[in-house]
């Protein structure tokens, strides 16, 4: 057993790329009946009528073929849905996550960089780690906002290749602002990513802008809206952008019943715009009912989550309480310089909320 032990780890070490053996997988934690808080999901089922309508119409997919290599009846939606300017092509991704890789991998190359501000969404780090690239940081300030004149320096040193701005931020969910983003894509000579997967929970829209700017995409989700579970990111962009980056797509990369489930919830849409006010307003009022308890610092947000502070040293230790009450929150205490001591709170439903502040209650 050992020799064969010796030997895998030998083929491993020969063969398994350095950078990929250098770093962890995204890790999710086992939910298992929890109140789930930790990954910014709608907690709302849909009408009885609604799921009975979408079950009918999942009977009568052919899962034997292959799925539209292009699915344009979900681009059309969009298209529709969003006001997508003249112009501006649409790639589909499964999940955001599979557009940030593409686009990381469209700029690949020697001494290439991929830039963002930090803390900021992990799979803009991990991407870069996974194709070989350099990954810079650009530390926000004490407030988690975004420091201009040293994002503009780092740019004029770096050079990225590509710059991601999650806007709203996660995890801290916060706006950077029209002026800030409009320095930076003027500032910069790679192109600029604003990643839109909260804009369902604020006012902040730049489809817009796409005329404007040869060297930014924007990126969306529906995940967020209550569609976590189909994995359909979107990506916007002048289609001479949008070309080269579809060559890496993977075939048939959105499937079949993914296809028909996004129709169909375009269609019922303002179910879902309901859900999302209704959060909007839990928001608000989470948010005053965390800022009751003296320990806690609560972080403005123009997302579907609130950030938390926990007095010194307390975040690891009412992570688990909470979890010992059933309740999971996303813990970012390590993960970062500035977010020792932070908790990230999905913003739930009204039921879920009152769990958790009388959890807290109990635990601070």
């Amino acid at each position: 057993m050992n020799d064969f032990r010796d030997r895998l780890d030998a083929h491993l070490d020969r063969w398994v790329n350095k950078n990929i053996r250098a770093i962890g997988a995204y890790t999710v934690p086992d939910s298992t009946g929890m109140i789930k808080l930790d990954a910014m999901e709608n907690p709302f089922v849909w009408p009885e009528a609604m799921q009975t309508a979408w079950a009918e119409l999942m009977a009568s997919a052919h899962v034997n073929r292959y799925p539209h290599p292009d699915a344009p009846e979900v681009k059309n939606g969009i298209r529709a849905l969003f006001n997508v300017p003249d112009g501006i092509e649409i790639l589909l991704g499964n999940g955001s996550d599979e557009l940030i890789q593409l686009i990381g991998l469209v700029v690949n190359g020697a001494g290439r960089k991929i830039m963002a501000p930090e803390p900021s969404f992990v799979m803009f780090e991990m991407v870069a780690k996974f194709l070989g690239m350099t990954y810079v940081g650009v530390p926000l300030n004490g407030d988690f906002e975004i420091d201009l004149e040293s994002t503009l320096r780092a740019i004029e040193v770096e050079d990225p290749a590509v710059i991601f701005l999650a806007q709203p931020n996660n995890p801290t969910g916060n706006l950077w602002g029209a002026e800030k983003l409009r320095r930076i894509l003027e500032y910069a000579n790679g192109l600029v990513v604003i990643d839109e997967a909260y804009t369902a929970f604020t006012d902040a829209d730049y489809l817009d802008w796409l005329d404007e700017f040869p060297n930014l995409l924007i990126m969306r989700t529906f995940s967020k809206v209550g569609l976590a579970g189909l994995r359909l990111g979107m990506l916007f962009g002048h289609p001479a952008w949008i070309e080269q980056i579809n060559k890496l797509r993977l075939p048939y990369n959105i499937n079949a019943l993914t296809q028909l489930t996004a129709v169909f919830a375009m269609e019922h849409y303002p179910v879902l715009m309901n859900q999302t006010q209704e959060l909007v307003r839990q928001r608000q009022q989470l948010s005053q009912s965390l800022a009751e308890f003296a320990s806690l610092t609560v972080y403005p947000s123009q997302a579907n989550f609130i950030l938390v502070r926990t007095a010194a040293g307390q975040a690891v230790d009412i992570h688990q309480k909470l979890k010992e009450a059933g309740i999971l929150v996303k813990k970012l205490h390590g993960a970062h310089p500035s977010l020792s001591d932070c908790l990230r709170i999905n913003v739930s439903s009204s039921a879920e909320n009152g769990l958790l502040v009388a959890a807290l209650k109990q635990i601070l």
